[in-house]
């Protein structure tokens, strides 16, 4: 198992998973390097999308597949956008758009009440019809701003701030954001699993 398909094609979550992986002797592969269609994400919540998206690399490629699904959730939006925070602006919507749409939402509401965190559902399938997927789960808690600052990681992380160390997600180093963020958690987690599954 030294080759595993990531299931997007999300440029950032590739580097990202490309730098916590990178600890272990096995190789990130982006489905696009093997022409894996989008999957259909008809899920009702992370966990059903990531399951859909892993299930759907390991049909295509015939490889163990691993599918992030995650986003961000809003209080005062009662949790929006949650599933569709990658399209929350609409189909084919840019980051910067999602972030236009989320400040749109949130005008007029006082900043202790714009409260929300990022939530990452990890899943990992050795096969297609894996009975048993290797299901894990961080979240990293914040607010959001009324104005996008800095200029580094991707999605909302530039309205995310973090309190724990007084800037946003953008300002982050890699490093920084790995150590706290909703998926470094998930990956840290994955990773612990899943060497213990590898050693069994």
């Amino acid at each position: 198992m030294n080759q595993i398909v990531l299931a997007t094609g999300n440029q950032g979550k590739l580097r990202e998973f490309r730098q916590l992986f990178s600890a272990l002797s096995v190789q990130i592969v982006a489905q696009s390097e093997f022409a894996v269609p989008v999957a259909d994400e008809t899920g009702l919540s992370f966990v059903e999308n990531a399951i859909i998206k892993a299930r759907n690399a390991c049909q295509f490629t015939g490889l163990p597949a691993i599918a992030d699904d995650s986003g961000i959730e809003v209080d005062a939006l009662q949790g929006r956008p949650g599933i569709y925070s990658s399209r929350y602006a609409g189909k084919g919507a840019t980051d910067a758009d999602n972030i236009q749409a989320l400040l749109r939402a949130l005008e007029g509401i006082e900043a202790h009440e714009r409260t929300a965190r990022f939530q990452c559902v990890l899943v990992f399938m050795r096969h297609a019809n894996d009975p048993t997927p290797l299901i894990c789960q961080g979240t990293w808690q914040g607010e959001i701003l009324e104005t996008p600052t800095g200029d580094a990681g991707f999605g909302y992380d530039p309205v995310f701030w973090v309190p724990e160390t007084d800037c946003s997600a953008a300002q982050l180093s890699a490093e920084q954001k790995h150590a706290i963020s909703h998926r470094g958690k998930a990956m840290r987690q994955f990773i612990e699993e899943f060497q213990y599954a590898r050693h069994q």
